[in-house]
C-alpha cells in the first residue's frame, strides 16, 4: 500500500517546485511580454517622431508622407529675409547650443572641414536636410533665404562665401515709338482726364512707401518698440515720442541709420535708407 501511495504523489506533482521556480515563472509569463508590448509600440510609433530642431510640425509630417508631384504657392513679392533673420528664426534651435550634433554657431573649428566642401554642399544638405537636421531644419523658407542663412553662419566661423542676391526684377517695355502718332489725337480729347491720372499717380509712390514702412516695421521694429525694450519708444505711444517728433524727421531718420544706444544701425536689418524713413514716418503717423 506504502508504495502505491508514493506513486501517486509522483504522478501529481507540478513543475514548479520550489518559490524560486515561482518567481521565475511568473516574471517570463507577465514582465517579458509586457516590456515586449512597450518595445513593440515604441517601434510603430518612432516613425512619427520630429527631427531635432524642427518648429513646424504639420509641415514635417506632410513631407513624409506627400506624393511624387506638389504644387506649392507663395508671395513672390514678399521682402526676403536676411541671413541673420532666419538663423534666429530657425537654425538658432541647433546651431546656438550645438544640439544634435549640429555645428555651434561661430565655432570655427566644427565649421572647418564643412566650410571646405563648399557652399554648394552646405546648401545642399540646408535645403534637404542632413542627419537630425530636417529640409530647412524644418522651417518654411525660399531657396535664396536659406543660402543667405548659410553664408551668414559660415561667415561666423571664419567663411567668406559671398552672399546669394535675388535676381533683378522685370522692368516694363516703353511702348514703340510708332505707335505716337496715332494715340496723339486721342490724347488731345483726353486732356481733361489729365489731373485724375496726376494725383493717382502721386499718390502711389505714398501709399507703396507706407506699405514699406509698415512692413520693415514688423520684420525688424516691432521687436523692441512694440514693448518698449530698452528705452524704446513703444508704438503708438504719443507721450514717448512727441519729444523724438519735435527733432524733425531728419533727426530721427539720422538716429534711426546710425543707432542710438541699445538700437543697432538700422536697427540690425539690410534695409536701404529710403526704407528706413518710410518706416520712421509709419512710427511717427502712428504716435500722432
Amino acid at each position: 500500500m506504502s508504495d502505491n501511495s508514493h506513486a501517486d504523489d509522483t504522478v501529481h506533482t507540478g513543475p514548479i517546485k520550489n518559490p524560486k521556480q515561482l518567481l521565475i515563472t511568473v516574471f517570463f509569463a507577465f514582465v517579458v511580454p509586457i516590456f515586449t508590448i512597450i518595445g513593440i509600440v515604441y517601434y510603430v510609433t518612432s516613425a512619427n517622431m520630429l527631427a531635432a530642431g524642427t518648429v513646424n510640425a504639420e509641415k514635417s509630417a506632410n513631407e513624409r508622407i506627400q506624393k511624387v508631384g506638389t504644387v506649392e504657392i507663395r508671395d513672390a513679392n514678399r521682402p526676403l529675409k536676411t541671413g541673420e533673420e532666419v538663423f534666429k528664426a530657425q537654425c538658432t534651435t541647433c546651431h546656438t547650443a550645438g544640439v544634435a550634433g549640429a555645428p555651434k554657431f561661430g565655432d570655427a573649428t566644427a565649421w572647418a572641414p564643412r566650410i571646405a566642401k563648399g557652399y554648394d554642399a552646405l546648401l545642399n544638405s540646408a535645403l534637404h536636410g542632413k542627419g537630425a537636421m530636417s529640409p530647412q531644419g524644418g522651417g518654411d523658407f525660399d531657396d535664396l533665404e536659406i543660402g543667405r542663412a548659410v553664408v551668414y553662419m559660415t561667415s561666423a566661423a571664419g567663411g567668406h562665401f559671398p552672399e546669394p542676391q535675388a535676381a533683378p526684377a522685370a522692368t516694363a517695355e516703353a511702348a514703340p515709338a510708332q505707335a505716337a502718332p496715332a494715340a496723339a489725337t486721342p490724347a488731345v480729347a483726353a486732356a481733361p482726364a489729365a489731373p485724375v491720372a496726376v494725383a493717382a499717380a502721386a499718390a502711389a509712390p505714398a501709399a507703396a512707401a507706407a506699405n514699406i514702412g509698415e512692413t520693415r516695421y514688423k520684420e525688424t521694429c516691432f521687436a523692441c518698440h512694440a514693448t518698449g525694450v530698452a528705452g524704446a519708444p513703444k508704438f503708438g505711444d504719443k507721450a514717448a515720442w512727441a519729444p523724438r517728433i519735435a527733432t524733425g524727421m531728419d533727426t530721427l531718420v539720422a538716429t534711426a541709420i546710425a543707432g542710438k544706444g541699445a538700437m543697432p544701425p538700422r536697427g540690425g536689418s539690410n534695409a536701404s535708407d529710403a526704407e528706413i524713413k518710410a518706416t520712421v514716418a509709419y512710427m511717427v503717423n502712428a504716435a500722432k
